[in-house]
């Protein structure tokens, strides 16, 4: 009866360290650090092509009278 117990025990320790080992984390967090960083390269990209002149509404001296 105890053997059957002991193996029973380490039955379910080996079971759930084995299901606690591949939890699919890393491959998530590996997806979505790639989705990351393709929407930063995206945006990067989105940004250098859209390059737009900032215009400024208050006048100086030099520009008072246009």
């Amino acid at each position: 009866m105890k053997l059957t117990q002991v193996c029973a025990f380490l039955g379910a320790l080996i079971l759930s360290s084995i299901a606690m080992a591949e939890g699919g984390g890393d491959r998530t967090f590996d997806r979505m650090m790639a989705a990351n960083e393709q929407a930063v390269q995206a945006f990067a990209a989105n940004q250098a092509k859209n390059d737009s002149v900032v215009l400024n509404d208050a006048k100086d001296d030099k520009t008072k009278e246009m």
